[in-house]
């Protein structure tokens, strides 16, 4: 009897009634034979709700009692669907992460899994019950509640499933998986039947909030296959695995088209070019805790001075300008310019790896559109430009039809593309 560990985010329990509906999906799925763990978030806006107590008490709470706070929202979830399933006539038990034996570091509001008693989980499936586990918590060795951080119930899914050798990991979202792109900017946006854990994880670094990066990062390393599925529709929706189906090693595919919005860009333009002066520029920066993104150094003109350029988050943008102007005379630099009206653009996909006209078909393609490149930044499986925002739109476009990702007659009804549309956190 194979096990599948299932996990439900807020989206997919936000009322009583959307319980009830998990619960009937979970309990068909056990009374065909199999074996399943649960995993839950708090129910949508809970984590946000309760952080907002505690903030309005103190502004500045953090540590041990917020995590004994935010806690509170998955075991209510795992309680009120544990008593749905129970209604339907399947055996089920709630949960705490402590009670599941999952074992933290102690992190407060960030710990780190390391270790799950799996003997508990198991005497729960082998008397025939389905666990209802808490996500985004666990205990440390002293037995104080720790939380994972936010988006932390797909970390605690992924992690149980490899502990106790699950088939898959299923995530079940208000999206029915992982489309070629935002079908709001394209509408002949396509689901993927399937994706490498590579790929999404860069998808999951520039923001989709399909899956969690921590979670599929882990996945990948314990070789768990993930599936991202509709609570709401029926269907396959998207395997995340090590290596798609079908295709050849030479196979120029391409998964999807990706694009992040929270980017500005700053030039430090007369940078005396010589060793360190990168150091001296990003230096301050980082001690800011300010994160870096794309970097460009052009090579130094005859009068021996360069134009730094990098991008950073949006909401970081005039914090480093700031920062910029204080430091540029003793840089012996002439002046900084910023523009906070840019967007990061990206084509991923491992195919890549072997084959070297991606890049050229990427960039005739956008200058037939009309669109300047500000930027490139490339790695093995994903080429990035920065253009103007205006022309995100056009962009994302012109390269999804160029790269062939819609085909006529395949679903393209709303899904968690590969996009960014900000870079909110999301609950546990």
């Amino acid at each position: 009897m194979s096990l599948v560990v299932k996990k439900f985010g807020g989206s997919s329990i936000g009322s009583v009634e959307m319980i009830r509906h998990v619960a009937s999906l979970i309990a068909a799925d056990h009374r065909d034979g199999a074996k399943i763990v649960v995993v839950v978030s708090a129910m949508g806006g809970e984590t946000d709700r309760l952080a907002g107590l505690a903030h309005d008490i103190d502004g500045n709470s953090r540590g041990r009692e917020l995590d004994a706070l935010l806690a509170a929202g998955e075991q209510v979830s795992a309680a009120l669907l544990a008593i749905a399933l129970k209604k339907s006539g399947v055996d089920a038990v709630s949960m705490t992460g402590a009670q599941a034996g999952i074992v933290t570091d102690d992190a407060y509001n960030c710990a780190r899994i390391t270790a799950i008693d799996r003997s508990i989980i198991d005497r729960r499936l082998e008397a025939g019950c389905i666990a209802v586990v808490t996500g985004f918590q666990g205990v440390d060795a002293n037995g104080n509640i720790t939380t994972l951080g936010r988006g932390g119930s797909d970390t605690t899914a992924v992690a149980l499933a490899a502990e106790l050798e699950a088939r898959e990991c299923q995530i079940y979202t208000d999206v029915d998986g992982v489309y070629t792109t935002d079908p709001r900017v394209e509408p002949q946006a396509r689901r993927l039947e399937q994706i490498t854990f590579e790929e999404m994880l860069e998808m999951s670094s520039l923001g989709s909030k399909v899956l969690q990066i921590r979670s599929v990062e882990l996945a990948g390393k314990y070789n768990v296959p993930l599936r991202v599925l509709s609570t709401f529709r029926k269907g396959g929706g998207t395997l995340i695995t090590y290596e798609r189906e079908g295709g050849t090693l030479e196979d120029a595919r391409i998964a999807g088209i990706a694009f992040n919005q929270d980017e500005a860009q700053l030039t430090v333009r007369g940078v005396p070019d010589h060793v360190g002066v990168a150091a001296r520029i990003l230096g301050p920066v980082s001690d800011a805790n300010i994160e870096v993104d794309m970097i460009v150094q052009n090579v130094g003109s005859q009068d021996g001075v360069a134009d730094f350029t990098f991008t950073v988050h949006r909401r970081d943008y005039k914090r480093a300008f700031a920062i910029l102007e204080k430091n540029v005379a003793t840089l012996g630099a002439g002046r900084v310019r910023g523009d906070d009206g840019i967007v990061k653009v990206s084509v991923i996909g491992v195919g890549m790896r072997s084959h070297a006209g991606i890049a050229a078909k990427m960039f005739q393609t956008l200058a037939d559109a009309d669109i300047d490149i500000r930027m490139i930044s490339t790695s093995e499986i994903k080429i990035s430009v920065v253009v103007k925002e205006r022309h995100m739109e056009k962009a994302v476009r012109v390269l999804h039809e160029a790269f062939g990702l819609a085909k006529e007659g395949l679903d393209t009804a709303r899904g968690g593309g590969l996009h960014r549309a900000d870079r909110g956190a999301k609950t546990g």
